[in-house]
């Protein structure tokens, strides 16, 4: 992924107001971003963990910034393990969690959302190229994949989850 500014990522948003673009906290650790590494930029809100942003390539190369909300009520503990609908890492139950986005535009504004399960710290990029590993390992489905055919994987399933988050405004 190209390295972003803070600029460019407040500006990516397409399912908060610019305001709440505005005051979102980056993370402390930014500066550090191991931008060739990943294929979208993914934190959790240092101050509000029920928060957490994604900016992965739009379908015109530019960036698409999206909210995301952990909901009050996500609970795997009664799965033993669980996978990423995004990089298919599988991980102890506590490793993946449920995200909401609003959906961009009228309906988003009216209280429509769309839900997938993810990587909890939004690593996936990470995990498909072996710079991460589940914390509490799990057996992992054997794959004959190489970190680029699971990057195009990967950004396939994003391609997806944001295409239902814009696709009222993308028809508009």
């Amino acid at each position: 992924m190209e390295p972003l500014t803070d600029l460019q990522i407040r500006a990516s948003f397409v399912n908060c107001s610019k305001g709440e673009a505005r005051r979102l906290r980056l993370p402390t650790d930014f500066g550090d971003t191991p931008w060739d590494d990943l294929d979208y930029f993914g934190w959790i809100d240092p101050g509000a963990p029920q928060r957490a942003y994604l900016v992965a390539p739009g379908p015109d190369g530019t960036p698409l910034g999206l909210s995301l909300r952990v909901p009050a009520t996500t609970n795997n503990s009664a799965f033993k393990s669980s996978i990423c609908n995004i990089c298919h890492t599988g991980h102890a139950s506590s490793g993946v969690t449920l995200l909401v986005a609003p959906l961009a535009g009228p309906r988003g504004r009216e209280g429509s959302t769309v839900g997938i399960y993810f990587c909890a710290d939004l690593a996936c990029s990470l995990y498909i190229r072996g710079k991460r590993q589940p914390k509490l390992r799990t057996r992992q489905q054997e794959e004959s994949l190489t970190p680029d055919e699971k990057a195009v994987r990967l950004l396939g399933n994003l391609r997806a989850f944001t295409e239902k988050v814009t696709a009222d405004v993308a028809t508009a």
